[in-house]
């Protein structure tokens, strides 16, 4: 394919792509994988994708694996960009969308980085990898981990939520949990990598998971008929997804796709957000947020490996970074549920309620092209909607 090397984005280093390659090795900071795009620009015609799957690897140009036999599917699809017609009235939005990343393989967005960091690590020769999670990405690597015949260990904080934990035992990965958070989860990862030289599959840790998750922003850009949208928000936890995005971006500005980005919105929870606080302060890369905790758990993340990265992508496309409460959160989760008929996971939620803030703020006109990205499915985060109703015995009627 058109994969040409791995590149450190803080002090530009070169590193081989056919080695198992984790962080830069001069300055230890994660690394991107880049591509010969004057040649994908040559071959790359966005008509031909009508005759290719519909899947995530019709841009395989743009994806790193070089013998598509190594590649591990679980059958994942093209994912839905609905309208939010009913919900978006409601709020005071003419055109609003939702990216449904809970359709993936394991329901959840993960899925794009697990195939593709997977299929990778198969091409690699990987027979074992260990990694620190919040639940649904040890969860996606887990399966994909299975149908590959690679050893999947996973670390994930007690508090994950039970499916996550059930999908990895049921994949048969190895499972701890830790009492504390992902960072902590993170440490104890570090020193398995060492004692038993495993592959590191934490959060940027490898340089291809985000490859698998830029899709998103190929995707979004297809459906619209390859035009750009004016604002997309993002939950942001480790930021891998924002960053794929505004990776995909550069990409096909680069093979002239396109020639202007859409705003990009970080989105946090008021209990977590260093990227926010970061932002505010003008500053390129976050301070650890302490006693970090919210409903939204898959981005409570204290710190991320690749603040700079997502600040990077925040700044350079005139976007914002804005947090939101755990009430707001669970309230625009069932506000959603109520008038689309849609069960997003509280992640995904948080981007609706960060939408309508900034609405309300005038950062975001009525008028523009807004997509919210939900993660995953709210099927995986039972417990964060609470069913009423009325217990009857076999001779009673209902009263409407």
């Amino acid at each position: 394919m058109y994969i040409t090397h791995l590149e450190c984005p803080k002090c530009g280093s070169v590193f081989n792509h056919s080695e198992v390659v984790q962080l830069c090795k001069k300055c230890s900071a994660p690394l991107l994988a880049r591509y010969d795009l004057k040649k994908i620009k040559k071959r790359f015609c966005t008509k031909k994708l009508k005759y290719r799957s519909y899947n995530l690897w019709r841009y395989k140009e743009f994806l790193p694996i070089e013998n598509e036999k190594n590649i591990v599917s679980l059958g994942e699809v093209v994912t839905p960009l609905l309208k939010l017609k009913n919900f978006g009235k409601r709020l005071g939005f003419k055109r609003l969308y939702l990216k449904d990343e809970g359709l993936n393989p394991g329901g959840s967005f993960k899925s794009r980085g697990a195939a593709v960091g997977i299929s990778k690590a198969k091409e690699l020769g990987v027979k074992g990898f260990v990694m620190p999670t919040n639940g649904n990405a040890g969860a996606a690597w887990a399966i994909y981990a299975a149908k590959a015949g690679i050893k999947a260990n996973i670390i994930m904080p007690k508090d994950a939520p039970l499916i996550t934990r059930n999908e990895c035992a049921a994949s048969g990965a190895k499972l701890y949990l830790v009492n504390g958070l992902i960072s902590d989860a993170g440490k104890i990862a570090a020193k398995a990598v060492k004692k038993y030289a495993l592959m590191d599959a934490s959060t940027l840790k490898e340089p291809y998971r985000i490859e698998g998750k830029k899709t998103m922003g190929f995707e979004i850009i297809e459906q619209f008929g390859w035009k750009v949208p004016d604002v997309i928000l993002y939950p942001t936890g480790g930021g891998v997804g924002l960053i794929g995005i505004y990776k995909s971006l550069l990409e096909l500005r680069e093979t002239g796709v396109i020639d202007t980005f859409p705003r990009l919105v970080a989105v946090q929870a008021q209990n977590c957000a260093p990227i926010v606080k970061a932002y505010e302060n003008g500053e390129k890369e976050s301070v650890f947020w302490e006693n970090a905790k919210t409903v939204a758990f898959g981005i409570t993340v204290p710190k991320a490996l690749g603040d700079f990265l997502v600040l990077e992508a925040v700044y350079k496309t005139n976007g914002t970074a804005v947090s939101v409460s755990d009430e707001a959160i669970l309230e625009y989760q069932a506000l959603l549920a109520k008038n689309e008929g849609l069960f997003i996971c509280p992640e995904g939620a948080a981007t609706a309620a960060a939408a309508h803030k900034l609405l309300k703020e005038g950062w975001i006109k009525e008028y523009e092209k807004v997509v919210l990205l939900n993660t995953g499915s709210g099927l995986k985060y039972p417990d964060t909607i609470q069913a009423n109703f009325s217990l009857l015995s076999p001779d009673d009627e209902i009263n409407l």
